[in-house]
């Protein structure tokens, strides 16, 4: 189910942005990276609910580590993958500032000397302030932006895109709840603590989406569906999804993911770096293979 709603998804949102002369980067960084943050969105509303918070937080900081080091990593070794300049210069630096700004509205223990950290409802709002900021970009990038698209492609009918992008997305969504379902159950079992579970076990499990999108992108060529679908989750799941699960409840915010959240500002360093080194604007494969390196290293480190 997994595999065949990412197929649908990417070909519906491929022939979205044929349709209305839009670029498949601004489809990839909005449309599709909000389909596949679904199943984050889902997870994250009932773990807010339940106050299981370090779950909500290890789910989107985990996800965001396994998006950038796995995800990115098993595309590059398909193939190495060619990278818009705008995406190397203002969406994965935005990427960036979105996670600056997360780690200094958490850490009220460390930079403000309170009692306790937690990310409030006020907080949410100055992130999806800064979501907005993400909007008017995409946006305005979506007219600006030059289209690639093959002439020998004729635009599909409107309800088979209709068909493709909503049907694909109901496949992405139940397909990765099931997974996190039975992986949290099993997880529970053995007695694993609720961070680690949210880091290793549902991070994963929600991530799947965009690992199965990716992928299938990728293997059609449609580079942009591929890296506007990571770099676009990671600012939606910062920027859109943990805002939402502090309107049902303000989050306590355990000060141990900060060493996650360093992890990831490495990841992201290292990847705006590697779409600079060599001739061309592309994540080569020993690139790739550098941060499944760090991924594994970081696996072995919390375990």
């Amino acid at each position: 189910m997994l595999q065949q709603g990412a197929a649908w998804f990417v070909n519906g949102s491929s022939s979205l942005a044929r349709k209305f002369h839009i670029s498949e980067l601004t489809i990839g960084l909005t449309i599709v990276a909000f389909g596949t943050s679904a199943p984050e969105l889902v997870v994250n509303s009932f773990a807010a609910s339940s106050e299981n918070h370090e779950i909500v937080f290890g789910n989107i900081i985990g996800s965001n580590i396994f998006n950038l080091f796995i995800i990115l990593s098993i595309i590059g070794l398909i193939q190495p993958m060619k990278v818009q300049s705008s995406t190397a210069w203002k969406e994965v630096p935005f990427s960036f500032i979105s996670l600056l700004l997360l780690f200094l509205l958490t850490n009220d223990q460390l930079i403000f000397h309170k009692t306790k950290s937690q990310l409030g409802l006020i907080d949410g709002i100055i992130l999806l302030i800064a979501f907005a900021f993400f909007l008017f970009y995409a946006f305005k990038h979506l007219k600006s932006d030059p289209i690639h698209m093959e002439d020998t492609e004729n635009p599909d009918k409107n309800y088979k895109i209709i068909f493709l992008v909503v049907f694909g997305l109901v496949g992405l969504v139940v397909g990765g709840k099931l997974v996190v379902e039975h992986a949290v159950s099993i997880a529970m079992e053995i007695g694993i603590s609720e961070k680690i579970v949210g880091l290793l076990i549902v991070a994963p499990g929600t991530s799947l989406p965009e690992l199965a999108t990716s992928v299938v992108a990728i293997m059609k060529k449609k580079n942009d569906i591929a890296v506007g679908n990571i770099i676009g989750s990671n600012i939606f799941n910062v920027l859109f999804i943990l805002p939402i699960s502090t309107f049902i409840k303000p989050l306590i915010y355990n000060n141990d993911f900060n060493f996650d959240m360093i992890f990831l500002a490495i990841g992201t360093i290292v990847l705006f770096m590697a779409m600079y080194t060599g001739k061309k604007k592309q994540i080569d494969r020993w690139e790739a293979f550098v941060l499944l390196g760090l991924y594994i290293g970081y696996i072995v480190w919390m375990l």
